[in-house]
């Protein structure tokens, strides 16, 4: 299948600022940013709302079948036409996603979801496995990485800005926990994709990642249209 423009997938751990510089980088190159990490916190979220066991793979996959999903101009995740808002980025709601990612049946129901978004290209589409089961053609395949303290460190950064209190030693526990977890799942775990350009960014400003993979999208697709420059 040829597409009239490319899709980008972001592969990388949980805490490298994949959802950042993912929506970022749409911005600039005037795509959809479809945020796949949001359909499994989605789905933690409206389990537990609805007393669905995050442990139950048939019940989860039914409730994302019978869900609306899409994301608008703006990169927000809107579910059955309603905004979801922040309510799925709180630390339970990243354990449940851990936990309800691990289920085969979760995952064909929303690799359904991710490839009817993604399927026109002109996307960005970040995660644990875009790159290696949702779209193995992708034309630009990422593995954003960074140090395990790093991540942390942004992590427990960002949910102290939301009034979570934490400790940045809790956070890295949790943090090392998800990527065990993320890793050794026997459904689509994480793996670098052999022809994937792996990013390390610590040190790295999201600018200055966002300059870096626009600049190779560019190189492999220059008729690329940018909304935004990012020297």
């Amino acid at each position: 299948m040829t597409r009239p423009r490319p899709v980008v997938a972001i592969d990388g751990p949980s805490g490298a600022g994949k959802s950042t510089v993912a929506r970022a980088l749409a911005a600039a190159l005037g795509f959809t940013y479809v945020d796949t990490g949001a359909l499994y916190r989605t789905v933690a979220h409206l389990a537990e709302r609805g007393g669905v066991a995050w442990e139950d793979g048939p019940s989860l996959a039914a409730l994302a079948r019978a869900r609306s999903f899409r994301f608008d101009d703006g990169g927000a995740l809107v579910v059955d036409g309603a905004r979801v808002g922040d309510a799925i980025r709180t630390s339970r709601v990243s354990r449940g996603a851990s936990i309800v990612a691990r289920h085969p049946e979760l995952r064909r129901a929303l690799l359904e979801v991710q490839r009817r978004l993604g399927a026109s290209g002109g996307v960005v589409l970040e995660g644990r496995d875009i790159g290696t089961v949702v779209f193995p053609d992708a034309e630009v395949k990422i593995f954003l990485t960074a140090t395990t303290g790093e991540r942390a460190r942004r992590r427990f950064l960002e949910l102290a800005a939301r009034g979570e209190r934490t400790t940045l030693e809790q956070v890295e526990r949790e943090q090392t926990a998800r990527d065990r977890a993320d890793s050794e799942r026997e459904a689509s775990p994480l793996v670098k994709a052999d022809d994937a350009v792996e990013l390390v960014c610590d040190g790295m400003t999201v600018e200055q990642v966002v300059a870096a993979i626009a600049s190779l999208v560019s190189s492999r697709f220059p008729l690329t249209s940018n909304k935004k420059e990012y020297n």
